[in-house]
């Protein structure tokens, strides 16, 4: 059965993701008028982000539904990924909206040409940073109950949308109203340098996603904490995190007094994982129990390709007197 949390996550981007489409579709319809109207390279320059904005957003809609679908034989860990998957679409669609609006940025320069219907491509432009604006607040919203990669994505994109708009409506004045079309041509560079910038942090965002990298420090003290806060936990080791969509997989290794019988410490595991799943309600967690002191050395591919075990944390948070020095990278 699907947690609560995360059914309110996949319901809370399923809606985002409806409205972002819409959006898109209608900042396509008001910037191909505008472009008509007054030839404005600028103009060119976000109509083409705004049609990659389209099919950015399609792929996020569909990517997010795919990621919220359960479990199954094939993916036991679920579709997570799916969401990282669509980011990266979004950064190679961002990537070749940069070149091809730079590219004809850079031949207006060379070959200016005049920006005619001024007053109705300002009044387009100024009206899509409106619609872009309240999108970026609602996808904000939603962003705080689903913690979605993919709609973080959309989010960054249609938030450089914003300032690239910006940009686009300083050219078309100036060309425009100040007779001076080069400037149009200019803007039409500066959006593209400004998307090229941001496709570089969304692609790095996901191949983080992809290649599972570990939590944030500050997630990872927080469930070390609140498995350290049972007196009976006499350390916490080994413990890994990633990330698959909005869910954080954990496992870890805890120290227990080897007397107790197979009940009690399960007892006390399973006490432990309430406590994370309290912090964080979309994880998935795999606690393994080891006495204390008579643990062998963990063996698999992973363990093997670690540096060095990483060191035991005790009650106190402090790593062991004769623990060897703490590492950091993916084996967290």
């Amino acid at each position: 059965m699907t947690p609560p949390a995360l059914q309110d996550a996949h319901l809370a981007t399923r809606r985002i993701t409806r409205l972002s489409v819409a959006v898109a579709v209608l900042l396509i319809a008001l910037k191909a008028f505008a472009l008509g109207a007054s030839g404005s390279v600028s103009i060119l320059a976000t109509l083409a982000d705004s049609c990659l904005d389209l099919i950015a957003s399609l792929a996020t809609f569909y990517a997010v539904r795919w990621a919220a679908a359960p479990p199954d034989e094939d993916h036991r860990y679920g579709h997570g990924k799916g969401e990282a998957l669509a980011a990266l679409v979004q950064a190679g669609l961002v990537f070749a909206s940069a070149v091809f609006i730079g590219w004809e940025g850079v031949q207006r320069v060379f070959e200016p040409r005049p920006v005619t219907a001024g007053g109705w491509a300002v009044g387009v432009v100024a009206l899509s940073i409106a619609v872009t604006g309240w999108l970026v607040w609602m996808q904000t919203r939603a962003l705080k109950t689903s913690g979605s990669m993919a709609v973080a994505g959309d989010r960054a994109h249609y938030a450089a949308d914003i300032a690239a708009n910006v940009v686009v409506l300083i050219g078309v004045a100036s060309g425009a109203y100040l007779n001076a079309p080069g400037l149009d041509a200019a803007a039409g560079i500066v959006v593209a340098v400004w998307l090229f910038w941001g496709a570089t942090g969304m692609l790095k965002a996901a191949a983080d996603h992809l290649l599972d990298r570990a939590a944030p420090e500050s997630d990872r003290q927080a469930i070390t904490q609140a498995v350290l806060a049972d007196p009976r936990v006499l350390g916490v080791h080994g413990l890994r995190t990633r990330m698959s969509g909005p869910m954080m997989l954990i496992q870890m290794h805890v120290d227990l007094e080897p007397t107790l019988t197979l009940e009690t410490a399960h007892a006390i595991v399973v006490e432990a994982e309430r406590r994370v799943l309290a912090h964080y309600p979309a994880a998935d967690l795999l606690i393994h129990a080891d006495p204390k002191g008579r643990a062998e050395p963990h063996t698999g591919a992973l363990a093997e390709a670690a540096p060095a075990p990483a060191a035991p944390i005790q009650p106190t948070g402090e790593p062991a007197a004769d623990a060897p020095p703490k590492r950091r990278g993916p084996w967290s």
